[in-house]
């Protein structure tokens, strides 16, 4: 954009400043808003005002990428149910909203097969889990039974690819309640309580086929990046399923599916793909599924240095060095 001629200024939203903030927004032509959910919460802020801000900006006819409304619905980890009768999704992926579907529910998708089980409000893997019966006795038809409370689950969190060993009944009640007398002893940094306050307030866990295939790596469909890929493009016969089912008959539905039909796709965004067939299966009859849809604060490599994490609270714009800036 700034090669096209535009003028971009990089403006940082503190909460104590928040009037100030958007007065100073009402001076630009579009916003592109760059903050992960949970960070303005993070630092003693209200993501709420904040949305609320950017909606006043919008209705004052400057636009902002992404919008509110966009980020948290194709954010939510239940999109992946909203898009599951597309090609790019699958039709056994679940939403549960309150502890007793949790239960019942992963009870009976547990007992057909390994799952993976998200949580919605985590970044970077946490709250996300690789599950397969210890025993390996999945059942040959879905339905066909439920797991017992006591039966062993082998975990494996995403965000550290730690494991750990739990019972049905143990893994239901962290996901509910956290750490409590009932549900054993944990070693992932997380907190669980994965359905806190309920679906208003983004409370919903996602139950979804675990696909071995994961292994060989994904595909990424992305809007901008600053990273070093291999790039292939849309006429990769390698990829021609995938790019003709998502480009060409998916991509069109996808806003709809997600209830935001008035908006555009958004300015800056990805979807990560797992290939789902078996081993063996012909190119031109791989099923490739979604794994997520990320447009809240896309990674671009060349400013990770600037940022904040535990051990580098201090980073900033100043520690990216001259070249990565330049570029």
């Amino acid at each position: 954009m700034i090669t096209a001629g535009m003028s971009c200024q990089l403006i940082h939203y503190t909460h104590e400043e928040h009037d100030k903030f958007f007065e100073v927004c009402k001076n630009f032509n579009f916003i592109i808003v760059r903050c992960n959910p949970g960070q303005i919460k993070a630092d003693g802020g209200d993501q709420q005002k904040f949305d609320d801000g950017m909606r006043e900006m919008r209705k004052a006819g400057i636009q902002v990428w992404p919008s509110p409304d966009v980020m948290e619905k194709m954010g939510a980890k239940d999109a992946l149910c909203k898009v599951a009768t597309l090609n790019i999704g699958l039709e056994d992926t679940l939403a549960y909203y309150s502890p007793e579907e949790f239960a019942a529910g992963f009870k009976k998708t547990m007992a057909f097969q390994p799952r993976v089980i998200k949580q919605n409000r985590g970044s970077s893997g946490e709250g996300i889990w690789i599950i397969k019966l210890a025993e390996g006795n999945y059942c040959k038809e879905y339905g066909e039974r439920s797991c017992e409370d006591g039966e062993v689950l082998k975990l494996m969190e995403a965000n550290d690819n730690h494991e750990e060993t739990h019972t049905v009944a143990e893994f239901i009640e962290f996901c509910v309640s956290g750490r409590s007398d009932k549900s054993g002893e944990w070693t992932s940094k997380g907190v669980g309580k994965y359905l806190e306050g309920g679906k208003e307030a983004g409370g919903q866990l996602v139950d979804q086929r675990f696909c071995p295939r994961i292994v060989e790596g994904g595909i990424s469909a992305v809007g901008g990046t600053g990273s070093i890929y291999t790039y292939y493009g849309p006429e990769e016969a390698s990829f021609k399923t995938l790019t003709e089912n998502f480009l060409q008959k998916d991509l069109p539905k996808v806003m709809p599916s997600l209830e935001l039909a008035e908006e555009p796709v958004p300015l800056w965004w990805t979807t990560d793909f797992i290939l789902a067939s078996p081993e063996g299966t012909p190119k031109e009859e791989e099923k490739w599924i979604v794994g997520e849809f990320n447009c809240s604060c896309v990674g671009i490599s060349r400013c990770l240095a600037a940022y904040c994490k535990d051990d580098t609270s201090n980073a900033s714009f100043d520690d990216i060095i001259e070249e990565d800036k330049a570029e």
